[in-house]
C-alpha cells in the first residue's frame, strides 16, 4: 500500500512542476515505458516472454520490490504462468536464497572448473 497519492501519467501531465519532476527522473535513470516494453515484450528473443516475467519476479523477490513483484506475477499469469509454475519458481527462488547466503557467510570459491577461460 502506497504511502503517498501516486499520480498517474496523465494526472502528472496536468501539473507541469510535477510533469518537470517525472521527466528528470526518466531521464536521470534512463528509464521509460519504452525501455520497459523493448526489454520484456520483445517477441522472438532468445527467452520467451513467459520466462522474462518469471527472472523478472526472482529478481524482484531479491530486491524485496513488493510492487515489481506483484506487477510481473500478474503479467506472467497473463502469459500463461500456472500455480504449478509460480509454485516452482518461488521453490527455486527461495533454495537461491538459501544457498546464496550460506555460499557468502562462508566465503565459498568458485569452482576452477566454472570459470571462463
Amino acid at each position: 500500500m502506497a504511502t503517498v497519492k501516486l499520480l498517474s501519467d496523465q494526472e502528472a501531465a496536468a501539473i507541469p512542476a510535477v510533469q518537470a519532476v517525472f521527466d528528470d527522473i526518466r531521464a536521470t535513470r534512463k528509464t521509460d515505458w519504452e525501455t520497459l516494453k523493448s526489454v520484456m515484450t520483445v517477441e522472438g528473443g532468445a527467452i520467451d516472454p513467459l520466462t522474462r516475467e518469471m527472472i523478472y519476479i526472482a529478481v524482484s523477490t531479491a530486491n524485496a520490490c513488493q510492487y515489481c513483484i506483484q506487477s510481473h506475477t500478474a503479467a506472467a499469469r497473463a502469459r500463461g504462468m500456472t500455480d504449478a509454475q509460480h509454485g516452482e519458481l518461488l521453490t527455486i527462488i527461495g533454495l537461491a536464497a538459501q544457498t546464496n547466503h550460506l555460499a557468502l557467510a562462508m566465503q565459498v570459491p568458485s569452482d576452477p572448473e566454472f570459470e571462463v577461460p
